[in-house]
């Protein structure tokens, strides 16, 4: 009995040296490195963090269809629990608070509004958003709320396939309209739609993702689709939709509200993979086909004249009105940045012969390795690569090119594989989380200080590990740590210990 005991004091007290090591790497970083003002968050999502999907008059959505369809996510789970953060959401709002953070982006849920994504209100869903936004405020905790995070009420996609067709203008404008009467009073953030190139790619041109619609060579994942014309249309009905919100909320709310109105985008910052003109060109395009598809319209009234060129008659026109309508429409940018890639011009065409989507129209391959040389160290997920200056030359490219509009990092983060192997307490070692925050925000606040960069906000993804879409619960963006295995408790990363460290410096 001695002996255990023995073997937990030494465990505890390599753990507390291990962090006292990690906190070490922050020195040079402190709050006071950012401007008077700056807004610390951490980020979520209504159905990656929620659960309760059949409590209190919430309504199927198609991410429920998707994750309940066979092979779907990888490890075959769902989010019908999630992190219940539907329960919990008292216990991580004191989480947030003993960080130090002053803002919290969640999600409304539209199916608790609106189960049947119009009609009769469901007011339990009214009260429960009520309650989560009360008890931030009560913590001086600020709500960032996102309208859209990718989870449509399943009766519009059975109604009318959703987001293929106007109708859902209408629909979404109701809906939104009624978060903004019934908790405008205490929001003063407004974020339309989480990531919409990525709903847009991901669910109906390669159908990895919900409502998994594609033509391409995964047409066999795939029941239905157009992957040449069908993620055009998407993002159409989704930058008229934004548009059709703002307008709405800044004749009838803003000025008694107070409050504003952004996008989150996904953007990857593309670097060149030689100095030849035609790799830049394609870096440019790569960059238009992804930022520019939404950002160009919002700004300058349309969509870039690469996409004009190489999209032709797919690409949907705006009419005047809907032109004059969507620019100008953000108070806010808000960027979700993970990753950097190289790009390369793609001289064969053969993509565009035989995919015949919207990945190939931009004729750019990208990249995250040059030769056999990757980018940057690499993060779990596939894709992510730990290039922290990306961030700061991505700051700088949205400053130049569209005139140094107020930027928000809705999201950034890393993620670890959730090995089932290891011990809780080797788990919650995250030193190269630690290592990717003090590096990114260290290059955000270079844009900020050294570049006149107009950045105010910065959101970690996520505050609690949570179920990752498609990858399931395989992968941990966690700065708390879940315990699926005993009943969803949450204990502090090293990662935790430095934020709040971080927070209270400077």
């Amino acid at each position: 009995m001695m002996l255990m005991k023995l073997i937990l004091v030494l465990e505890t007290l390599l753990v507390v040296l291990w962090m006292v090591e990690s906190l070490a790497l922050k020195q040079e970083l402190s709050r006071g490195s950012f401007p008077k003002g700056f807004v610390f968050g951490t980020a979520s999502s209504s159905y990656q963090y929620e659960g309760a999907v059949e409590e209190d008059g919430r309504g199927k959505t198609i991410w429920d269809k998707f994750a309940h369809s066979f092979g779907k996510v990888i490890d075959f789970s769902n989010a019908d629990v999630a992190v219940d953060h539907y329960h919990m959401f008292h216990d991580d709002i004191e989480l947030m608070e003993d960080l130090g953070m002053d803002a919290f982006r969640f999600s409304i849920a539209w199916s608790r509004i609106f189960p049947n994504g119009g009609g009769e209100v469901n007011q339990a869903g009214i009260d429960h958003y009520n309650k989560v936004i009360n008890a931030l405020l009560a913590k001086g905790i600020q709500p960032y709320v996102t309208l859209y995070h990718w989870d449509l009420p399943q009766t519009l996609e059975d109604r009318y396939n959703g987001w293929l067709d106007r109708q859902i203008i209408e629909d979404f404008a109701n809906y939104a309209e009624t978060c903004f009467k019934e908790f405008g009073d205490r929001v003063k953030h407004w974020i339309t739609f989480n990531e919409p190139h990525s709903f847009a790619i991901q669910g109906y041109d390669v159908g990895l993702h919900a409502p998994g619609r594609c033509s391409t060579l995964l047409h066999l994942l795939c029941t239905a689709g157009n992957s040449a014309s069908e993620p055009y249309i998407v993002a159409h009905n989704v930058l008229l939709s934004h548009a059709t919100v703002s307008d709405i909320y800044r004749r009838k709310y803003q000025r008694t509200q107070q409050g504003s109105i952004g996008i989150a985008f996904n953007v990857m910052w593309f670097e060149p993979m030689t100095e030849s003109s035609e790799d830049k060109d394609a870096t440019q395009r790569a960059q238009d086909f992804q930022f520019g598809w939404f950002m160009d319209p919002l700004f300058f009234g349309d969509y870039p004249t690469s996409m004009r060129t190489r999209v032709g008659e797919r690409l949907p026109k705006f009419s005047e009105a809907e032109g004059a309508l969507v620019k100008g429409s953000l108070d806010f940018v808000g960027v979700n940045h993970y990753t950097t890639y190289y790009a390369k011009h793609n001289s064969t065409n053969l993509a565009r012969a035989l995919l015949n989507d919207a990945l190939a129209d931009t004729g750019a391959i990208t990249l995250p390795f040059k030769g056999w040389k990757a980018i940057g160290d690499k993060a779990f997920s596939i894709w992510l690569y730990i290039v922290p200056q990306g961030i700061r030359s991505l700051m700088n490219y949205i400053k130049d090119k569209y005139g140094n509009p107020l930027v928000i990092i809705t999201e950034n983060g890393m993620d670890d594989f959730n090995n089932p192997f290891i011990s809780t307490e080797h788990a919650l070692k995250d030193k190269k989380r630690i290592k990717y925050h003090s590096d990114y925000l260290s290059k955000l606040a270079d844009s900020i200080r050294e570049d006149g960069c107009n950045v105010q906000g910065y959101f970690v993804w996520s505050l609690l590990d949570n179920w990752e879409w498609t990858s399931g619960h395989t992968s941990r963006f966690g700065l708390y740590f879940v315990d699926y295995k005993d009943r969803l408790k949450r204990y502090p990363k090293s990662s935790a210990i430095w934020f709040k460290n971080l927070l209270r410096t400077g």
